[in-house]
């Protein structure tokens, strides 16, 4: 009988295998539940259970926690990883606003496929949740939302942060965060209240755009650090840099950046953070992607680590829930005074009737019902993302791989023209990020980002293979 019940399940696995390998399942579907496969075939749930574990450990699936098992094989392999960054060590650089503008002009086109831009598709948004929303905020406020909010923002929101805190190991209170028109004017405030013209601040290599932006209309300095595209800024480097350089502030995305994906692991992120109190310098921390998760937990933060006040934690919903509402928020330390004096002069007031929807969707729980979905969601696309560009782009392709967030970096050959693949996918309606955006060095050349926050179907397959396409006749 036990000989028997062996050959079942390797029997069961075999069919599964056969299919997968075959292409009939494909990188990134949900296999049937156990429990639906039992049901179907009239066999044990632990029989089935052993099939596809034995499928797990031959890397042909993987499980997710209160997901299911999803396939994993290509059978091209998975591409490696591309090679830390290695930027030089000087801070007189130059950004390519042309091109971050021309990739920005395409936003509002309705008709090119966006790859380029950050922010979830609206087919992921719980819109008519908040609809319904903004109409209980007009009733319930004294004034229906045309009244100015406090300036350290709307104290139920506030409270609702405050609460969230626990999920990353803070301990935060209402009077610790001051809320912001999104992430970046938080980041904005940041800079603006703790640096002036000339300093020099540090920030990862790669690097969001946005920040360089916003450094460069504030005249400081940058010095980008070499960058592993799994575990984030190399710890080496910031420790020398920090040791003969005179710097004002860091600026970091610790978790699932942007534009690179990695993740800095909680052991970096205490090293960081005690490198930053040895020298006393305020770490600007962007955490906006920390709720997309791939794995059973939420990651920490630098915040979770900060005992002196210094590092900076910003935030917001436009990347999980409504980018358009412009709601983010600072848990500033020992900073406060500074933030809200900054945004006293620069915005006075976060807009009221966005910041009541918002509150009341996290205190009732819609939020975090909402971050599993979406959650579930951008894994599955990150998974068809892999699987379409290992089998439609050319084999010395490195890929990134992201444990969550909204990003793909993808790195070719070197001398690749990325801008020039860029002009040709235009005329596909295909817009891209090249990798030349994410940095005020000449690198990355050969380099894009990827937003895989969008609503996959048969169109998002067909622009990727187009874009594999394009790049083997380059």
């Amino acid at each position: 009988m036990e000989v028997a019940k062996d050959y079942l399940y390797r029997e069961i696995a075999r069919q599964f295998e056969s299919q997968i390998r075959d292409g009939v399942l494909k990188t990134g579907d949900k296999l049937p539940s156990v429990r639906e496969v039992s049901r179907e075939r009239g066999i044990s749930i632990n029989t089935i259970t052993q099939a596809y574990l034995e499928l797990e450990s031959r890397s042909l699936i993987e499980s997710r926690p209160k997901s299911g098992f999803f396939v994993s094989y290509s059978s091209k392999g998975k591409p490696s990883v591309p090679a830390p960054s290695r930027p030089a060590l000087s801070s007189l650089h130059q950004l390519e606003e042309d091109l971050i503008d021309k990739v920005y002009d395409s936003m509002g086109e309705k008709n090119i496929t966006l790859l380029s831009l950050g922010f979830p598709a609206k087919e992921l948004l719980p819109i008519a949740k908040l609809n319904k929303g903004l109409m209980h905020a007009m009733r319930s406020l004294s004034d229906s939302g045309t009244g100015y909010e406090p300036v350290p923002g709307n104290e139920k929101l506030r409270n609702e942060i405050a609460r969230m805190s626990f999920s990353w190991g803070g301990n935060l209170k209402a009077d610790d965060i001051v809320t912001t028109p999104g992430c970046i004017s938080a980041l904005s405030y940041c800079l603006t209240a703790l640096t002036g013209p000339g300093d020099t601040i540090i920030v990862e290599s790669p690097a969001y755009f946005g920040i360089l932006q916003l450094a460069k209309s504030l005249r400081l300095n940058v010095i980008e650090l070499p960058t592993n595209f799994v575990t984030g800024i190399e710890l080496d480097a910031l420790k020398d840099t920090l040791d003969k350089k005179h710097i004002a502030a860091c600026v970091l995305i610790s978790n699932f950046n942007n534009p690179s994906g990695s993740l800095m692991p909680d052991e970096h992120k205490r090293e960081v953070v005690r490198l930053m109190a040895y020298h006393n310098i305020p770490l600007i921390e962007d955490d906006i992607y920390g709720d997309l998760f791939f794995g059973n937990h939420r990651p920490t933060n630098c915040k979770t680590y900060d005992e002196g006040g210094l590092v900076l934690c910003c935030s917001s919903v436009s990347k999980t829930l409504a980018p358009g509402y412009r709601v983010g928020w600072v848990s500033p330390g020992r900073f406060k005074d500074q933030i809200i004096r900054t945004k006293l002069h620069h915005s006075l007031s976060s807009a009221s009737i966005t910041q009541e929807v918002v509150a009341d969707f996290l205190k009732n729980g819609r939020y975090e019902n909402h971050l599993r979905k979406i959650r579930a969601t951008l894994y599955t696309n990150y998974r068809n993302y892999v699987n379409t560009i290992t089998e439609h782009f050319p084999d010395h392709v490195k890929l990134s791989q992201p444990q969550g967030g909204f990003f793909l970096w993808l790195e070719l050959e070197n001398g690749f023209d990325m801008i020039s693949l860029y002009e040709k996918a235009m005329q596909y309606n295909i817009s891209i990020a090249p990798g030349r955006m994410f940095s005020l060095q000449k690198q990355f050349e050969n380099c894009m980002r990827l937003n895989y926050g969008m609503y996959w179907n048969t169109e998002l397959q067909k622009s990727l293979e187009v874009l594999g396409m394009l790049i083997s006749k380059t």
